[in-house]
């Protein structure tokens, strides 16, 4: 019995040692600004070739089904960090919200639990970070070349390209840490914002690849009166020297606030590869759809060589974490504030709750949990980051969350999380998208605008998955109308979105 005891008692404290040594898995965040699933490889993308990306895919898992709760880029960062949605967070537009860094964010729970938390790059919620103990982040949008930021020490301009410089502060910060602390890093892309300017290095990456038509860029938005007001189009918003660099001289090109920030050198390179480009274009006359499509696919080339700078400083992320033995016991997430629009309906940007603004890429891996190369067919909205994260790091979710951790999902998945997905979209600004806010539940999604247009739209995404026709008055979908205001209530009310219940309730048909 003695010798049993012993044994008994030596195993135990071998146990309790062993769970001492495990440590909290570290938290890698990278989130680009408008990157576009239908541009990332991993996703399928014919157009865009992103390989560094790709690694997380291969290596974790790739959601199928991720969602924003709102698709524009300060209220979705301010939703990853409080795990709530807009109106409860309060920072529900880049125009009139500002965010209150007081309430209760993960990363303070975090920091409790002995993280060390930081973000760098860009965050666009203001300049007074709380629940990061380090941040240098761009101040406002940021600029791609020789970019503005902001940390505890002041305000300074860093010289280079801006994919290269935010990776190189967060890898520097990175070196700060002892490797037996746990940490939370966000690393916040500029790329791929409008207006587009790739690294000269990139130039020409795609400069010849075939760009298709997508099949509805020439939508004519009937049946979809919101569609049809907005200002957003390819053909009639995008600028020709702002957004293109298709500029009537040289000196009118430098007089943009982008290129008078640049040193003689990115001058130099940015005019002897735009110039040529745009006397062949003034050669070339065109006007009507053959404008229009010249117009997309410079649009295409300038996004898609965006691109590559951050997929690289992607890849020297992911080596670094392999080179300091940090990789089995770290969990990288690489999300985009939203989906965005290559072309289809026409469009460039994002806002809408159709499918290629409201889809969000993300992708995952965290060895041991996440068996290599998996496909989440989950729906997962952003609101689901924050309750995933503590639940991995061994922490209870804060009560005010709105999120629903998936942790569960990631060892199974084909297994459901969300049923239904629930959006609102609040700004009524820029571009003249019309606030709106609605439901996805399976093969149907309803939405309702408001404001600008007063109108409901039903979809049935298994007959008409570039959601072309609106059947909320089709006589044959009657009981699905029916069924959808039932959810998107019952969603409203879960949410305790009171705006949205007050417009609900307001007749328009």
């Amino acid at each position: 019995m003695k010798i049993r005891s012993v044994f008994l008692i030596l195993l135990l404290s071998g146990i309790a040692e062993l769970f001492a040594q495990q440590k909290k898995p570290n938290v890698l965040i990278i989130i680009s600004d408008d990157h576009a699933y239908q541009t990332i490889s991993a996703y399928g993308s014919t157009l865009g070739q992103t390989p560094q990306i790709d690694r997380i895919a291969k290596e974790g898992a790739i959601f199928e089904h991720a969602y924003v709760n709102n698709s524009i880029c300060g209220p979705s960062r301010a939703t990853l960090l409080t795990g709530k949605y807009s109106h409860k967070n309060g920072f529900k537009d880049n125009e009139t919200s500002t965010f209150d860094f007081s309430q209760n964010l993960f990363v303070k729970n975090l920091q409790h639990g002995g993280y060390h938390t930081a973000w760098i790059g860009k965050i666009h919620l203001g300049e007074k970070l709380q629940g990061f103990d380090y941040y240098d982040i761009l101040v406002g949008q940021g600029h791609y070349f020789n970019p503005d930021f902001v940390s505890k020490e002041g305000k300074v301009r860093v010289d280079g390209y801006v994919s290269d410089i935010v990776t190189d502060k967060a890898l520097n910060w990175l070196d700060t840490i002892d490797s037996k602390d746990p940490f939370c890093l966000v690393i916040g892309h500029k790329a791929t914002h409008r207006t587009w300017m790739p690294d000269p290095k990139d130039f020409g990456t795609y400069d010849n690849k075939a760009m298709p038509m997508p099949a509805t860029f020439y939508d004519d938005y009937a049946s979809r009166e919101a569609a049809a007001v907005q200002e957003m189009s390819i053909d009639k918003d995008m600028r020709m020297g702002y957004d293109l660099k298709m500029f009537d001289s040289v000196e009118e090109m430098m007089k943009d606030g982008n290129f008078k920030r640049m040193t003689p050198a990115q001058k130099e390179q940015y005019v002897n590869y735009y110039r040529p480009i745009f006397e062949e274009f003034k050669a070339s006359k065109l006007t009507g759809k053959a404008l229009a499509e010249w117009k997309y696919r410079r649009y295409m080339i300038d996004y898609l060589n965006t691109a590559q700078s951050m997929d690289r400083n992607i890849g020297k992320v992911l080596d670094y974490l392999k080179a300091k033995g940090l990789e089995e016991n770290t969990i990288v997430i690489y999300l985009s504030d939203q989906g965005f629009y290559m072309g289809e309906h026409g469009w460039f940007d994002k806002r809408f709750m159709y499918e290629e603004s409201f889809r969000t890429p993300m992708l995952m891996k965290y060895p041991g949990m996440i068996p290599p190369g998996s496909h989440i067919s989950a729906n997962v909205v952003n609101a689901d980051i924050a309750p995933t994260l503590l639940e991995l790091a061994g922490m209870a979710k804060p009560a005010d969350m709105q999120g629903k951790s998936f942790a569960s999902v990631l060892k199974a998945p084909k297994k459901q999380h969300r049923k239904n997905v629930f959006y609102h979209y609040f700004e009524n600004g820029e571009h003249a998208v019309s606030p709106h806010f609605g439901v996805k539940s399976g093969d149907y999604k309803l939405i309702r605008f408001y404001k600008r247009v007063e109108s409901w739209e039903l979809f049935d995404l298994k007959k008409d998955p570039q959601e072309l026709k609106n059947l909320i008055h089709d006589p044959a979908y009657k009981k699905v109308v029916k069924d959808m205001k039932k959810k998107l209530l019952k969603e409203i009310r879960a949410f305790d979105d009171q705006e949205a219940e007050a417009i609900y309730q307001v007749n328009i048909d």
